[in-house]
């Protein structure tokens, strides 16, 4: 073999070598989030544990669609949960401090969120709807009915339901309870008359407590939109293998339970 032609040959698998390794190594190390839950075996879940039928926290722990939902993914992955308290004011911030790795319990997707992290693919299609008590449904048949000067209103701190609020009930006489889960209890007790939410949370609460009525369901307050898992986007093996757990849970019919067992 002539010397020139042996020195390519050499050359070129030198660096068919040196690519093969470079790939080899590159698969198998994953990204720093990723290998911390990993190596960890624990995977931090933010929620503000106040928003049923999505998550809520009780005495007992966590429970809700999305705390079934991502307990599964969770097994899939090899991993354990570890519930992180948030809340609604503080669950981008918290996200972006690295308090968890992603965050549940009634989200709603929009660009304000997925322009600074990442979500999952959306489930639960729901519009904005308002608590009122039932003896006053009929008072409230029309969006313009919400915002009078005589309606009082009670929001949640930092979430979109405040924002629709804020941008829509300027005339309603507005205070803000920190707790949510216990705003539809002031509405029923009549400390106050409208509490604007989401689809699902209204049907819930609707069901529970006799004196509630969720209207404008059939028309709701807003365009429909779809929840979804919020997650950092700094790493894009943490990013795949995510997605690839909500798929498998997914095709295996977990979506399909958990909707079937919480969202009715």
């Amino acid at each position: 073999m002539p010397i020139a032609h042996h020195r390519f040959l050499h050359s070129t698998l030198t660096v068919i070598a040196s690519a093969t390794c470079a790939l080899a190594c590159f698969s198998a190390t994953a990204g720093p989030r990723l290998d911390q839950i990993m190596q960890t075996k624990t995977l931090r879940v933010g929620t503000p544990g106040d928003y049923r039928p999505f998550a809520i926290k009780t005495d007992g722990g966590y429970s809700g669609h999305d705390v079934d939902v991502i307990e599964a993914m969770a097994k899939e992955m090899g991993v354990k949960v570890e519930f992180v308290p948030t809340s609604w004011p503080n669950l981008m911030a918290d996200l972006k401090a690295n308090k968890y790795d992603v965050a549940v319990g009634g989200i709603t997707r929009n660009v304000a969120r997925i322009s600074q992290a990442d979500m999952l693919p959306g489930y639960a299609p729901f519009g904005k709807v308002a608590l009122v008590r039932k003896a006053d449904m009929d008072k409230f048949q029309t969006p313009e009915s919400l915002n009078q000067s005589g309606v009082r209103v009670i929001k949640n701190p930092g979430g979109t339901n405040e924002a629709y609020v804020l941008q829509n009930l300027t005339s309603a006489q507005v205070s803000t309870h920190d707790k949510n889960a216990e705003i539809p209890a002031l509405i029923a007790e009549g400390k106050g008359d409208v509490m604007i939410t989401e689809t699902y949370e209204a049907l819930h609460y609707a069901h529970a407590e006799p004196r509630l009525h969720a209207a404008f369901l059939e028309k709701p307050l807003t365009p429909v939109n779809r929840l979804g898992f919020l997650f950092p986007s700094d790493d894009a093996d943490y990013a795949r293998v995510l997605r690839f757990s909500w798929d498998q849970i997914d095709q295996r019919g977990g979506l399909k339970a958990a909707a079937q067992k919480w969202l009715k």
